[in-house]
């Protein structure tokens, strides 16, 4: 989508994956596109739907999660739209993993017992759960990649205070406990997520999008302990077969590396793994919806003449 211009419109920003328009210091339009990013690189094409995928599933869980605690979204005008509340963020993301795997599971095998300051049990198989959920931060960077910092280094740098720290945390695990509620339901593994929050005045909001598969990863519930016990690779929805794909093709976004060619075939693949998700998270089928610029900036209006 072509770069809008919006009545009252005092900020424009490109992220990896999203278009986001501050409206009078009060509202943010955030417009989710199709590009998808892996290695906090973006990858050279779109995946179909995915913007829509990923904006649905996240109105859907704020919505579902809104009773523990605020959360900035007011509307969804267009399939790939959100508007909400403009937060001060907090400049980290909280990770929280209920499993061993993905960056967990690399760094535990490199022979580390400690992610982010948290001890890691010994004897523990990729995928196996851990004894409680655990909370391994990232920085949110601007540019490049995240890293990994521990609570107390949080704390101590000063990006969030030691009260709003306590209050992060409580949430954090309130809100995975939540999603893996919500997805044993639907027969699925909430694996790892993270969220993102801020404030306005004095009182946290969570923000952004949240159990979808860019920012989380699930497991098949079917299955999950004798594939275990055999050793066998978990079957999952996530993004993360695309980074296992990138991988596999010698790139982890480190200088240097190119990525790799992507044909029209595997960017379905990608879609139809993005629409799946969709369906299996949700419980219903996935109506692609395919509107013009005009349609959906029309749409956006509307919707913000309605705000206070």
């Amino acid at each position: 989508m072509k770069q809008l211009q919006f009545p009252h419109q005092t900020n424009f920003y490109r992220g990896k994956v999203r278009d986001v328009y501050t409206i009078s210091e009060n509202w943010l339009v955030m417009i989710a596109s199709d590009r998808i990013s892996a290695f906090d690189v973006i990858l050279p094409r779109p995946i179909p739907y995915k913007g829509q995928v990923l904006n649905q599933i996240a109105a859907y869980m704020l919505k579902a999660t809104s009773d523990i605690c605020p959360n900035w979204l007011v509307d969804t005008p267009a399939p790939n739209v959100a508007i909400g509340r403009k937060c001060i963020p907090f400049r980290v993301e909280m990770v929280v993993r209920g499993n061993l795997t993905g960056h967990a599971a690399r760094t535990y095998h490199s022979g580390k017992r400690e992610l982010c300051g948290v001890p890691l049990p010994d004897g523990m198989k990729e995928n196996d759960y851990f004894p409680t959920p655990i909370i391994t931060p990232s920085t949110k960077a601007e540019v490049g990649h995240d890293e990994d910092i521990s609570r107390d280094e949080i704390i101590r740098r000063g990006l969030v205070s030691e009260n709003d720290y306590a209050q992060l945390e409580k949430y954090t695990l309130a809100l995975f406990a939540r999603g893996r509620e919500l997805a044993a339901q639907r027969g699925l593994i909430l694996v790892d997520t993270k969220y993102e929050f801020g404030k306005i005045d004095d009182t946290i909001y969570l923000m952004d999008e949240i159990h979808t598969p860019d920012s989380s990863r699930y497991f098949y519930a079917k299955g999950f302990e004798e594939r275990q016990a055999k050793g066998e690779k978990q079957q999952q929805l996530s993004k993360e077969f695309v980074r296992e794909w990138l991988i596999a093709n010698n790139f982890m976004g480190k200088e240097g590396q190119t990525v790799p060619e992507m044909t029209d075939e595997w960017v379905d693949t990608i879609s139809k793994r993005y629409i799946e998700l969709y369906e299996q998270v949700i419980g219903q089928p996935f109506h692609p919806q395919t509107l013009s610029d005009e349609e959906t900036y029309q749409r956006i209006i509307y919707s913000l003449s309605n705000l206070s």
